[in-house]
């Protein structure tokens, strides 16, 4: 049996354990060391995979991971996100719809300190929620905002998402995140946008809020400025030149533990809470990244790749047709998959693709985050929706919730449109990057 025919019978097994519900690291892992076995020998997988093993958990490019992940869960038992939501809520909320614009702003802020969607709307679906069914807003209209918000958590950095995407491509991080800046926010503004439009036609889904007085704002931005203050020393040294990725993350995590103290929120509970909920989370991404490698190393050996890539080099078809098709079979896959899984599982497959189209690979790195964000509020498996379908339990059903998050999907779609028709949208901060 050809190598390129066992590459085959794996992708088609992978999927097959995938939708039997094995979990994704494991999945990958089997695949990668049953098919190198195959193509190469028993003797020599064994190897690959303590070579793997090994080189991905000391490897010191991947401390950025933990420290980031920390960072985040430090200004989450802080209390950060809050203040942000305070601040948003101060300056906006008064507005018709005013409590959904405060809660994708403060989204927004948090992202930039936090890297996980699932972190970011687990967090605003306890903050924003009560506060908006205080206001009597539409059910559909809360959710929905606060799961799309939550997608920020992986476009605006420190996206997870682009970190690793970074260390399988081999692509510079800082630039990756330089990258999703611009994106982000005009994605975050496409949101609001989206918002506006829902209660311009319908008034009573958004009432607004009480006016707060300037004094009152000032005072709520002064407490929220320890997230940028932490924001622009970290991830402002690393784009200007001062930092690696992984001295921008030292820097923040150890910012946001040093505010626990200042915030008083420096107990047993909340420092040990944020550890343990941050070996969780790394644990998860290493043992999904272990088994990535493994699968990258099987897919090498088979020629799937480099045959690809070839052969779509061949088609008498515009470069961008088969653009689309990628991005399409991305947000088909959205919806199966978590964002991680993804980066990890088809990074390897499509890479050489884009590079033989001549696609700048940071341009394409954002594309690819932005068409996963579309699948994390998209069911069957939207991670988004189900974590806020935890936060509300049965006083919400699920299908209010996917009813919410479907007007923001296009808002996703126009900002592709719109990074694909102008790519400086994405590559213009990347080049000032030292």
């Amino acid at each position: 049996m050809s190598a390129m025919t066992i590459g085959i019978i794996g992708i088609a097994a992978l999927f097959i354990l995938l939708l039997i519900g094995l979990p994704v690291g494991i999945t990958m892992l089997l695949v990668g060391f049953f098919g190198y076995s195959s193509v190469v020998s028993f003797k020599g997988a064994l190897g690959m995979l303590k070579g793997v093993e090994y080189s991905t958990v000391s490897n010191y490019s991947m401390s950025v991971v933990p420290l980031f992940i920390l960072m985040g869960f430090f200004a989450f038992y802080s209390g950060l996100s809050g203040d942000l939501y305070n601040f948003a809520h101060k300056m906006i909320g008064h507005r018709k719809g005013g409590l959904a614009l405060a809660t994708l702003m403060a989204c927004g802020f948090f992202s930039a300190i936090c890297g996980s969607s699932t972190a970011t709307t687990a967090t605003f679906g306890s903050i924003c929620l009560p506060e908006m069914k205080k206001y009597n807003y539409e059910d559909s209209l809360a959710t929905g905002c606060i799961s799309a918000g939550g997608t920020l958590g992986i476009l605006l950095p420190p996206s997870v998402g682009f970190i690793l995407y970074g260390i399988i491509a081999s692509v510079s991080i800082g630039k990756l995140f330089a990258a999703g800046i611009i994106p982000g926010i005009l994605l975050c503004i496409c949101y609001m946008i989206v918002v506006m439009i829902q209660v311009k036609l319908k008034p009573e889904k958004g009432p607004a809020s009480t006016r707060s007085s300037w004094g009152d704002r000032f005072k709520a931005f002064l407490k929220a400025s320890p997230m940028f203050v932490i924001f622009f020393i970290s991830l402002g040294g690393m784009f200007i030149g001062w930092f690696t990725a992984s001295q921008a993350a030292a820097i923040g995590a150890t910012g946001s533990f040093l505010y626990l103290f200042v915030s008083r929120m420096a107990n047993r509970t909340n420092i040990v809470g944020a550890l343990k909920q941050t070996g969780e989370t790394v644990g998860m991404i290493f043992m999904i990244l272990i088994g990535a490698y493994c699968l990258g190393y099987f897919f090498s050996v088979s020629m799937i790749p480099i045959t690809l890539a070839n052969w779509v080099g061949s088609l008498a078809v515009s470069r961008w047709v088969i653009l689309t098709c990628i991005l399409i079979f991305y947000a088909i896959l959205g919806c199966l998959m978590d964002s991680l899984s993804m980066v990890l599982l088809t990074t390897p497959i499509f890479l050489p693709v884009i590079i033989s189209l001549d696609f700048d690979v940071v341009w394409y790195g954002v594309l690819m985050v932005l068409v996963m964000e579309m699948g994390q509020i998209t069911p069957p498996v939207g991670m988004n929706l189900f974590i806020m379908k935890g936060c509300v339990g049965d006083t919400i059903s699920m299908g209010a919730i996917i009813l919410g998050a479907a007007p923001h999907i296009l808002a996703i779609v126009a900002v592709v449109i719109l990074v694909c028709v102008i790519p400086q949208l994405a590559l213009w901060l990347p080049a000032f990057i030292g």
